[in-house]
């Protein structure tokens, strides 16, 4: 059995040691988006090789340091590089924001997880919510090359923390840009629109919402009585990101999947909100102490 899920690892990631490929793991590139939300670009030949959009990496800084999955935001084949974007939520992200260009990191893991379903829908509709702006581009980016119109609903809670809206803009026939304050576009939330367009008469052919859960769950029961199918990505709690810790567990129409094999991508109409809410609630307590006791140790760090 041993040997069954060390095949399977090997066939679903690509792990790169600093051991064995020790100038293969550094930032080429680090660029500070907003507050709180940062891009490196990493040099990782092997991952970008067969990067595809949907897909995440899991992320370690050092030996002792925690994994964390975060998704592609971009890549590029022929120059070895992948990029990805994290907010600066707990002890990790705060240590890793402070790294910089030609720093090195102690594992790249991946690609993992299934690529979102690319192919002629019709009209998608791509809903990005603050960070879920990084994996969207590259969704909306492949879904305009193969033949769909794209209309793209940006959100975020002020002006001063939009990112990347000249990148969803080049893969958008339409574009509608809302803040909560009304900072910048329209004064409200993603559902708004989303829901003006699916009582325009236009026929949507599918949604595809990223961002914060309370986002994404608002825009599946947007979309559930007009009965389109609203495809979300889940990143709950990870270690492995192989389907052997069992920590990414999600309910998915009543059976239990794993968000890193079977996922990231599922049918935000069957996705059971509450329950995946509650998980991800469930060491709120440690990640604090984590933080704080971090925070004590870099005291220039905090905002």
């Amino acid at each position: 059995m041993l040997s069954l899920w060390i095949e399977l690892y090997e066939k679903l990631s690509t792990r790169l040691s600093l051991k064995n490929l020790r100038d293969s793991l550094f930032s080429l590139m680090k660029q500070d988006l907003v507050p709180q939300i940062h891009l490196f670009r990493m040099a990782a030949p092997a991952v970008a090789q067969k990067a595809r959009a949907g897909q995440f990496v899991v992320v370690r800084i050092d030996e002792k340091g925690e994994r964390i999955p975060l998704t592609i935001a971009d890549w590029d084949e022929k120059e070895g590089t992948v990029t990805i974007v994290f907010m600066e939520v707990g002890a990790t992200t705060a240590r890793l924001a402070l790294l910089g260009e030609g720093d090195s990191i102690a594992d790249f893991v991946g690609p993992l997880g299934i690529p979102a379903e690319i192919k002629k829908f019709g009209t998608v509709v791509c809903v990005a919510g603050g960070v879920g702006v990084a994996p969207v581009a590259p969704i909306a980016r492949e879904l305009k090359k193969a033949g769909n119109k794209i209309i793209t609903i940006l959100g975020a809670r002020s002006h001063d923390l939009l990112f990347w809206e000249d990148e969803l803009q080049s893969a958008s026939d339409q574009m509608i840009v809302t803040t909560d304050d009304g900072s910048y576009g329209r004064k409200g939330v993603v559902t708004e629109p989303l829901k003006e367009l699916l009582e325009s008469g236009e026929k949507i052919d599918r949604v595809v919402a990223i961002g914060p859960v309370v986002m994404m769950k608002f825009c599946s029961l947007t979309t559930l009585p007009f009965k389109v199918e609203t495809i979300v990505s889940l990143n709950p709690i990870m270690v492995d990101g192989t389907g052997m810790c069992g920590c990414c567990r999600v309910a998915v129409g009543g059976e239990t999947k794993f968000a890193c094999v079977d996922g990231p991508d599922f049918d935000g109409h069957k996705v059971d909100w509450d329950l995946l809410a509650a998980r991800q609630r469930i060491y709120l307590g440690e990640e604090k102490c984590a933080y704080e006791e971090w925070q004590k140790s870099h005291p220039s760090s905090r905002s």
